[in-house]
């Protein structure tokens, strides 16, 4: 058999002692007077030691129910501990879920307040523009002009065209005239040289 610790020797004390209110004295008191009344030589005396044991008995019973109630007592209060602890817990986690939910909720605003704001600037952006109708007419008056701006660049470019060709005509008239000159010119040399030719001759 192995050594008995200290915790074991204390355990079996406070197994025996209760409560500390004497259990163990009690119980040796009765071993004692039980023994007493085992070795008692007269009847007096053998009876005297039977009532000391049955009050022995009687507040080691008494010290029992006490000690029963005690634990009794205990296991009910591990129970309720153990129910407030789980009802701590079940706080804790509603606590987390709803410190959660605030952030979600906290997100949400802000993203409503940032889609606010941008709205906000849209419209204010929007009312420095003309509105629809205003636009429309606008546009047509656009419109109209861009086709007044086009007609008039057809009719510019309708002349350019009629002074290039006026310009063409003028430049092959003039390119025709100076060679008509060019060749009178040679024509007129060659005839002042025919007749100087023929005065040499008649000279002679």
């Amino acid at each position: 058999m192995g050594a008995v610790t200290d915790d074991e020797v204390i355990r079996k004390r406070l197994l025996i002692d209760g409560d500390g209110a004497g259990d163990d004295r009690r119980i040796n008191l009765l071993v004692k007077s039980f023994i007493k009344w085992c070795n008692s030589g007269s009847q007096e005396e053998g009876y005297s030691q039977y009532q000391r044991m049955l009050s022995t008995l009687s507040q080691c019973e008494f010290s029992m129910g006490k000690t029963l109630l005690v634990y009794d007592m205990n296991l009910r209060e591990m129970e309720n501990y153990e129910k407030i602890y789980k009802d701590i817990e079940n706080s804790i986690a509603a606590a987390h879920e709803k410190i959660a939910e605030c952030k979600k909720q906290i997100l949400q605003a802000k993203r409503i307040r940032k889609n606010r704001q941008e709205y906000d600037a849209l419209a204010k952006v929007i009312q420095h523009h003309p509105d629809r109708h205003e636009t429309l007419k606008q546009l047509e008056a656009l419109g109209k002009e861009l086709q007044h701006l086009s007609h008039i660049k057809e009719n510019v470019e309708d002349k350019l065209e009629l002074r290039r060709k006026q310009f063409h005509v003028l430049l092959s008239t003039i390119h025709e005239l100076q060679q008509t000159l060019e060749n009178d010119e040679k024509l007129s040399e060659a005839e002042e040289s025919q007749e100087t030719h023929m005065e040499a001759e008649t000279k002679q």
